[in-house]
């Protein structure tokens, strides 16, 4: 599966998160602790917040160990609140519009994980979304779908709300169509002022994330970064909410 990074604090270049630790998110491409694939190479994403009203993003097909770019662009770009992804594809084609964060205006969206069989219930998915939404989608990953209906279901107005009905709505259709293989969710996702962090699935044995506290500087990652104690795992079914240096959990 995927791995994935969040920071937000101080502005910090993002090279010291991506590439400087010990088990950086480029060294988890290579080679993944906690992951059912240990290679991570189709595909990452960047995305970080400046000053303007919408964050900035680059999304390539490449794997993240071997290109330079990535390193020249995280290595001169600073951000007080920035996400970065490597793919493992769970079926979906590799392509730049699959590539993670999903961005919509100042929203900013990025998940490990996968629907269980889910082409048994794309098509009712989707049919669930309003056209404005729906002709928003630009890729064909389960993941951006999951974005989309966390709008849908009032992700703007009240994200812990949205966050939760969407993933046992997912839940549910699943359960109705006799899926057997199950939802799993760990997701990040911003607005731009505070981020949200997820830890699901559907049979209890959800992807990890994991939280390290500095104060007001706050990474999240699927696996920690050092080997320190500093990181601590976020508990399974729950939702996050990190707004400056204040963090609450919500169960879901």
């Amino acid at each position: 599966m995927c791995r994935w990074l969040a920071y937000q604090g101080e502005s910090i270049y993002l090279d010291e998160l991506v590439y400087e630790p010990e088990h950086s998110l480029v060294q988890q491409s290579i080679d993944a602790r906690k992951a059912v694939t240990r290679v991570n190479a189709d595909g990452f994403g960047l995305g970080w917040y400046t000053e303007r009203e919408t964050p900035g993003q680059f999304h390539e097909v490449l794997p993240a160990w071997g290109d330079e770019n990535l390193r020249s662009l995280t290595h001169h770009i600073r951000s007080h609140r920035f996400m970065a992804h490597v793919r493992s594809s769970t079926g979906t084609q590799v392509s730049r519009s699959n590539c993670h964060p999903f961005i919509i205006d100042n929203w900013m969206f990025l998940h490990n994980g996968q629907i269980g069989e889910f082409e048994q219930v794309k098509y009712d998915l989707h049919q669930q979304l309003p056209e404005d939404l729906f002709l928003k989608r630009m890729g064909t990953t389960d993941s951006e779908l999951i974005f989309l209906l966390m709008l849908k279901n009032g992700l703007r107005e009240q994200p812990v709300d949205a966050i939760r009905q969407t993933l046992l709505d997912i839940t549910q259709l699943m359960e109705n169509r006799n899926i057997k293989e199950p939802l799993k969710a760990s997701i990040c996702i911003s607005d731009g002022v505070k981020l949200w962090a997820v830890r699901y699935s559907s049979d209890n044995e959800a992807p990890t994330v994991f939280i390290r506290k500095k104060g007001s500087n706050i990474s999240l990652a699927s696996e920690p970064l050092e080997r320190n104690r500093d990181w601590k795992k976020i508990t399974a079914q729950s939702i996050l909410v990190i707004e400056g240096d204040t963090v609450t959990s919500h169960t879901i």
